[in-house]
């Protein structure tokens, strides 16, 4: 953790930031924090149920119940409101400001500049979601100002999150097609003759060379047993994962149109240890577990891989403060949907806690039923996509470039 680490040790790693750069980086760092607790808190909430299922007199677990589990969803989503609309605004207000005109310059201006600045953008901010619940539901209106923390920052958050969901919703597939390309690129794969010296002759310029260099090395080094079982086991479990989450998503899109109990809902007090969330028992739960950490994985990958986002990208020391501020939003923002994501899906039947369940839109079953004619439409055209090019790519290695060698 960089909070841990003293000065020196800071300007080592980030030798261009000056001393009013370390408590951005703190800010950063913890809600990069955040973040990592918002991806774990479902996998671990659906593994600490099997672990009570396991063991449920055993005295070491005690400690473990639903108390505890909903805790820690509310601390999340107390943090994660935190972050996004205080600590993450503060700390681009502040790399950005430089004093108020004729106020003596120095640390103190900036942070009185950047605190104004926060406070207006938190005037603006709370003006529109007033107008929004205003248009949206009426009673919601009429509440006053001391009902902030009980209606308004909820609904704030849950748009936020609606906007993270949206997110996943585009990078996830694109990323889970992606997931082969990259992970082929950090595997040795198994020789095929003659593919490399045609690759040569058509690529002549010096990055292909230089890739070809780092790939020809890695496969020195590499045993046989790597270059020919770990990466077709590698694209087999990626396979896998793929068509296991099209396949709950698909079949989750019929228990919506036949089941209530489907749908999304909240969940005031968890009763762990009482039944497991996988009708295929503890080896399911661990199934889902992976697969949602998988799901996370995938749409990271698909995030900095789409031209939106490319620019994002952190490159060693080559990111500025505002990079790392904006991917800290973008990791907080996309982490904290992930349990909304997961069970929109129906990857799990483990329910929202706390906050996490009182978004609106979750109820509506015509969003939660498009959000899942989408996401399988959308992974399933990804993956024949990729299927189809990297078969007429293997076409073209075996015969087209034949001609060339």
């Amino acid at each position: 953790m960089l909070c841990c680490l003293d000065l020196n040790t800071i300007y080592l790693t980030f030798p261009i930031f000056s001393v009013s750069s370390v408590p951005r980086l703190w800010l950063c760092t913890f809600t990069l924090s955040v973040a990592v607790c918002a991806v774990l808190l479902l996998p671990m909430s659906i593994l600490s149920n099997e672990v009570l299922l396991i063991f449920p007199h055993s005295y070491y677990m005690q400690w473990l119940n639903g108390s505890l589990i909903r805790g820690l969803w509310n601390l999340v989503f107390l943090f994660s409101n935190l972050s996004l609309v205080f600590l993450m605004p503060f700390a681009y207000f502040f790399t950005e400001s430089e004093g108020f005109a004729g106020s003596k310059k120095g640390v103190m201006a900036r942070v009185y500049e950047a605190v104004v600045l926060l406070l207006l953008l938190a005037l603006l901010v709370l003006g529109m979601v007033w107008v929004a619940s205003a248009l949206l539901r009426d009673d919601m209106a009429r509440k006053s100002f001391y009902d902030l923390w009980e209606y308004y920052l909820p609904y704030l958050y849950s748009g936020i999150s609606f906007l993270g969901v949206l997110l996943l919703l585009l990078c996830t597939p694109f990323g889970l097609s992606r997931m082969f390309s990259v992970t082929g690129s950090l595997l040795v794969k198994p020789r095929v003759s003659g593919s490399t010296s045609c690759w040569v002759q058509l690529n002549v310029e010096d990055s292909f060379v230089l890739i070809r260099f780092f790939h020809s090395e890695m496969r020195k080094k590499a045993s046989p047993w790597q270059r020919n079982l770990v990466y077709p086991l590698a694209m087999l479990l990626l396979l896998a994962l793929t068509v296991m989450c099209v396949l709950m998503v698909c079949f989750n899109v019929l228990e919506l149109l036949l089941d209530d109990t489907a749908m999304p809902r909240g969940m005031e007090d968890p009763h762990l240890g009482m039944a497991s969330f996988s009708m295929f028992g503890s080896l399911g739960a661990a199934v889902q577990a992976v697969l949602i950490l998988y799901l996370m994985v995938s749409s990271l990958v698909g995030f900095y891989s789409s031209p939106l986002f490319t620019s994002l990208l952190p490159r060693a020391q080559d990111t500025n403060l505002t990079q790392i501020i904006a991917n800290c939003v973008s990791l907080l923002i996309l982490s904290s949907a992930l349990p909304v994501f997961s069970r929109t899906l129906g990857i799990t039947r483990f329910d929202l806690l706390g906050d996490f369940g009182r978004y609106n839109w979750l109820g509506n079953f015509y969003i939660v039923f498009l959000y899942n004619m989408l996401f399988a439409g959308l992974t399933s055209a990804s993956l024949i996509k990729t299927v189809t090019w990297a078969v007429q790519r293997e076409l073209i290695r075996a015969f087209g470039w034949s001609i060339f060698i």
